[in-house]
């Protein structure tokens, strides 16, 4: 089982940066136990203009049986023999793709502490695989490399046997890949597509190997056309595991539609500013409010759900009364973006202590989210198909519990007061819904009654007399806390309160 992995350098960028990229030295040949036999690394070439790294795994059959993955496809042995006598040796496969993330692992990362800049660099790359199982044929490993963004995908199908060509050829196929990308980009989508185009994993599915899928195909899969066979076949056809992949991948979608870098309306404004000419932007004047809001409530452990890009948490790591900032978000790319702007990797000790950034769905329970002081869901809740929201509210009222919950959201009566919306459009190509002060009302007050939360109301920004705020804020505040300002907010209208014991 063999790879090769090549790239082209200049009098600025030898070649041979590749080998800090691969933290493996390119005048040395390394070996690695793995659990079904070794893997080597080594370089055929290493100068300034060209460099390889070549990645081969020898397979112990034996070892293989041993630990019950010497099987058929599909988990049954096809015979006692084949146990002992299959591809796995020669072709690659998920075992290919275990090594890989063994060996690489800093590189699939993006991590290179001695050049931290390199990662980040798009290299001439050439990755050729021999020997590569594919089930579903060339057109197949077409469909699944051309959208990655590589310039050249080259299949040649490998015959099964040279001297007797009228056998036709096997379902293997020799694999060429060019293009320009970052190292870690190419690594984590072979890590995925290897175990995917063989169509067989050689170890038990977990229910973390939808965390790892994610992981690794955060920037690409989400948006990849074949994103449904890719989670269904890197799974090995689960169908609890793939739903619940295929679900994550629509939220990381949906926060990332229509670019990462694009704002919604109200906060297509320069922030910096603050001029009679150009008024404080509502994404300023929400921020405001959810502080203040927290503060009223005597918040020190906080929830950022749904964190985005990290302004929030920004603002909120700024307030010292604040001990505790845990910023949640399902895009991997939103939270890299988030640690960047707090410069995680060189803030002060104490101030480190106080923030995390954590990868997770709202869609699900999640027991790092109990026991905290309050939550903020700050524009979150219209990004969500309305089928979607009994899920996220059970997962944060009625699993996760904060004694204080914030929910901000447009209020579709004041986007007549947008000159530059066309009538009819919601502020956001990606909103499922906007909307009016009365739906949103109904809709908390039912929250409210259904987990023991009374709830009241903030106007953010403006408040128009005939059309109400841009932005509408719900105060929820849990019926057993022992706060003293329960219900009594700043600027908040209060709903009926429900009676002790009378939420579901």
């Amino acid at each position: 089982m063999f790879l090769t992995i090549s790239t082209t350098g200049s009098p600025e960028r030898p070649a041979t940066d590749l080998g800090y990229l691969l933290h493996k030295h390119p005048g040395k040949a390394q070996a690695f136990s793995t659990s079904h036999g070794t893997a080597q690394v080594f370089y055929p070439e290493a100068t300034d203009q060209r460099c390889t790294a070549a990645l081969l795994l020898e397979v112990d059959p034996i070892a293989l049986v041993r630990r019950g993955q010497g099987k058929g496809r599909g988990g049954a042995p096809d015979s006692a023999l084949a146990q002992y006598v299959n591809d796995r040796p020669y072709a690659a496969s998920s075992l290919l793709a275990v090594a890989l993330s063994g060996v690489f692992r800093n590189a699939l990362k993006g991590q290179c502490a001695a050049r931290p800049e390199l990662p980040e660099q798009a290299l001439r790359l050439r990755i050729e695989i021999p020997v590569l199982p594919a089930r579903g044929g060339a057109e197949l490993v077409h469909r699944l490399f051309d959208p990655l963004g590589w310039d050249r995908v080259e299949t040649r199908p490998v015959v099964l046997d040279e001297q007797f060509p009228e056998w036709g050829d096997s379902r293997y196929v020799r694999l060429v890949l060019e293009g320009e990308l970052r190292l870690a980009d190419a690594l984590r989508q072979l890590y995925v597509l290897l175990p995917v185009l063989d169509d067989a994993k050689h170890y038990w599915i977990a229910p973390d190997e939808v965390d790892k899928l994610l992981r690794a195909g955060d920037g690409w899969l989400a948006g990849h056309p074949e994103h449904g066979l890719i989670s269904s076949r890197y799974l090995a056809r689960h169908k609890g595991l793939t739903r619940n992949a295929l679900e994550r991948l629509e939220l990381v979608r949906l926060a990332e539609a229509d670019g990462a870098e694009v704002e919604d309306l109200d906060n297509a404004v320069d922030e910096a500013s603050d001029t009679p000419e150009r008024p404080t932007p509502l994404a300023v004047l929400r921020r405001e409010a959810i502080l203040a809001a927290l503060r009223s409530a005597g918040a020190a452990r906080v929830l950022d759900l749904g964190c985005g890009q990290g302004q929030l948490v920004q603002a909120l790591l700024g307030d010292v009364s604040f001990t505790e900032i845990v910023g949640v978000d399902v895009s991997m790319r939103a939270l890299s973006v988030a640690a960047k702007r707090l410069r995680l990797e060189r803030m002060g000790e104490r101030q480190s202590e106080r923030v995390r950034l954590l990868q997770g769905s709202l869609a699900y329970t999640d027991r790092r989210l109990a026991g905290y002081d309050a939550a903020v869901l700050s524009e979150v809740i219209e990004h969500l198909d309305l089928e979607r929201l009994p899920a996220l509210e059970y997962a944060v009222f009625g699993s996760a519990r904060p004694r204080t919950v914030l929910v901000t959201t447009p209020n579709v009566e004041y986007n007549v007061r947008w000159e530059t919306l066309p009538a009819g459009h919601v502020r956001h190509g990606d909103h499922r819904f906007e909307w009016t002060r009365e739906e949103f009302r109904d809709w908390a007050a039912a929250v409210a009654r259904r987990h023991g939360y009374t709830v009241g109301f903030v106007p953010v920004g403006d408040d128009d007399p005939e059309v109400g705020p841009p932005t509408q804020m719900a105060v929820f505040t849990r019926t057993d806390a022992t706060a003293a300002s329960a219900g009594t907010t700043a600027g908040a209208t209060t709903t009926e309160t429900p009676k002790e014991g009378e939420a579901a």
